[in-house]
Parts: C-alpha cells; structure tokens; sequence
C-alpha cells in the first residue's frame, strides 16, 4: 500500500517542479515555436492559481504529517515561506509585479517548496515514519 505521507510529498515536488518548467521553458518554446501559441488555452496566470490550488493543500498535509514524525520546525517555515512566495506571485500576477518578477518568485518560491519537501520526505524517512 503506497504511503499518503510519501506520496503527498511526492506530489508536492512534481506539481512545483511543473511551475518551474512552465516558467522557464514555455517562453523559450513559444519564442521557437510561434504556433504552438494557439494551442495553449490557459494563460500563465491561469495556470500558476490552477497549480498553486493543487500545491498548497498537498503541501500543507505534508508538511504537517512530517512535522508530527520529526518535529523539524525548520522545514515547516521554509516550506510555508515557499508557499508563500508561490503565492505572490501567482496571485498578484504580472500586472502588479510584472513578468521577470513574476517568474523569479515563482522559481524561487517552487524550489524552495521542492527542497522542502525533499528535506521532509528525507527526516521521516531517517525517523522511521515511512515504510519504505
């Protein structure tokens, strides 16, 4: 049986890692590749709250399970931080921070959410809280 804890954090690595993705290589492609523009229904921001909505409750039951494993407040406040950050800008979007920024705190605030829950899949697993 696959573990809620392990997977949650799992999921949480790939749906961030998803953002930086979109972040860094869609304008490269859509730069190369013109008409494939078209073909992209949702726009950035749309995509960065569809993310962001999927991403915080994930990460939330994460990091809270883990915490009750390893008791590692340190991972619980970069991982909020990192939400946070991912937060700002998909909400706040380009319009009131623009484009670069826009991007910047989104890779900033993925990796930070990507490195977390590495962090707390790695205590829980060092702690014994994972079966696997």
């Amino acid at each position: 049986m696959i573990n809620i804890q392990q997977l949650s954090d799992k999921a949480a690595i790939l749906l961030s890692f998803l953002c930086v993705l979109h972040c860094l290589f869609l304008p490269i492609l859509l730069i190369a590749l013109p008409t494939l523009a078209s073909l992209f229904a949702l726009n950035d921001e749309m995509f960065h709250q569809i993310l962001l909505f999927a991403v915080i409750p994930i990460s939330l039951g994460a990091l809270y399970f883990g915490f009750l494993c390893h008791r590692n407040q340190q991972v619980v406040i970069i991982g909020l931080v990192g939400l946070l950050i991912l937060a700002v800008s998909a909400l706040l979007g380009h319009e009131m921070i623009g484009d670069f920024y826009e991007g910047v705190f989104t890779v900033l605030g993925s990796c930070l959410i990507i490195f977390v829950h590495i962090r707390n899949y790695r205590l829980r697993r060092q702690a014994s809280c994972l079966s696997s």
